[in-house]
């Protein structure tokens, strides 16, 4: 936490780390993975942006309409279930008309599945909400297996 604390503008975004072929945005408490999983895909020669939503509604268009448009693949990390932020950013996506020039989408989110109670490491792991697990989406919507090594 910072000594003083800023102003948080309602209904925008940031961006942490700054790439050019993969965009990862983050909603909620996936950040911390989705900026490991930018150092993995740096390291395998995939220049990755790192972008926090920090907001559902209202959702920071500039920012989506910013990362679809100098990125050749999106994917979208949130501790929720389907119908959540990602159906909202695929929505804005869709309406924009940004998912006409190639833009790989890839939403990631809890399965709508029982699942049973573990740590919650696991529990992410199992999801595909982890490191690895973004990583793995990437790597996939991009054609290729899993070429990263975990450090």
């Amino acid at each position: 936490m910072p000594e003083r604390g800023s102003v948080l503008e309602i209904g925008k975004g940031r961006i942490l780390k700054e790439g050019t072929k993969v965009a990862l945005l983050s909603f909620g408490t996936r950040l911390q993975d989705c900026l490991l999983a930018a150092e993995e895909l740096g390291a395998a020669g995939l220049s990755t942006t790192v972008a926090d939503a920090r907001f559902a509604k209202p959702l920071d268009e500039d920012l989506i309409r910013r990362l679809a448009r100098s990125h050749e693949v999106l994917v979208t990390v949130e501790e929720g279930a389907v119908g959540g932020f990602a159906s909202q950013v695929l929505h804005f996506l869709a309406h924009e008309g940004l998912l006409e020039n190639g833009l790989k989408v890839r939403p990631l989110v809890l399965p709508d599945e029982f699942t049973d109670h573990a740590k919650p490491e696991k529990m992410y792991a199992d999801a595909g909400l982890d490191t690895t697990g973004i990583v793995r989406t990437v790597f996939a919507a991009l054609g290729h297996g899993m070429q990263a090594q975990r450090a």
